[in-house]
């Protein structure tokens, strides 16, 4: 856990330098010693990758909360919170998106529907690291 907090925040200094020079594609980052806050672009998941294999391994399904992201390490779990409606939606980052893109965040298609933009296609979103997170199963 000391390894995942310590690989997180050099992650989140980096990228506050980065965020200096202007080369962040426009997503205001935020951190400090209790959270980590991005604020972005977010999309979702076109249904022609329902099936296909994500970067740490699983199997994408559309009504899986999964996203896609580049800069949060694989299987860290995450708040993305809807700025235009103030709704939420806890989802796993298992997946990247093209190293091009602009977006912060690639949202599995019933995760975006919760967060109420599938129409619209993208939406503004906070996204916020959530530190010991656990996927209860009970």
């Amino acid at each position: 856990m000391k390894k995942l907090f310590l690989c997180l925040w050099a992650l989140s200094i980096s990228f506050s330098d980065l965020s200096a020079q202007g080369k962040t594609h426009h997503h205001k980052i935020t951190s400090t010693k209790k959270n980590i806050v991005k604020y972005g672009t977010a999309s979702f998941y076109a249904t022609k990758f329902n099936g296909r294999k994500t970067a740490n391994g699983n199997i994408y399904n559309s009504v899986k909360y999964t996203a896609a992201c580049n800069v949060l390490p694989l299987n860290t779990w995450i708040k993305v919170t809807n700025l235009s409606n103030d709704k939420s939606v806890i989802v796993m980052v298992n997946d990247r998106l093209h190293a091009r893109t602009k977006r912060l965040i690639d949202l599995s298609k019933d995760a975006a529907r919760k967060l109420g933009y599938v129409r619209k296609g993208i939406t503004r979103v906070k996204v916020e690291v959530l530190r010991n997170f656990q996927l209860s199963t009970r």
